[in-house]
């Protein structure tokens, strides 16, 4: 699964984007350090919206993607 464009761009911000390969599958995650302290996200149809402490920003998800959650500042994006 690739990481989409929008998302690329997050580590401008000191965010930490990973991407993770399993064999059933890939997990995109994407660590907001301090920034992500109230991290939301909301799925509307295939679009994701992210909301953090400073900013607020939305994408396309990735068409394998089957779970998005936000935890303790890490955003996931599961295939």
């Amino acid at each position: 699964m690739k990481v989409p464009k929008s998302l690329q761009n997050v580590d401008r911000s000191g965010a930490v984007v990973r991407t993770i390969e399993y064999d059933d599958g890939s997990v995109i995650a994407i660590d907001f350090g301090h920034a992500g302290d109230d991290l939301m996200v909301d799925v509307v149809g295939s679009t994701a919206i992210v909301v953090t402490d400073d900013e607020q920003f939305e994408f396309e998800l990735p068409p394998e993607a089957s779970d998005v959650s936000a935890q303790n500042g890490v955003l996931t994006i599961e295939e």
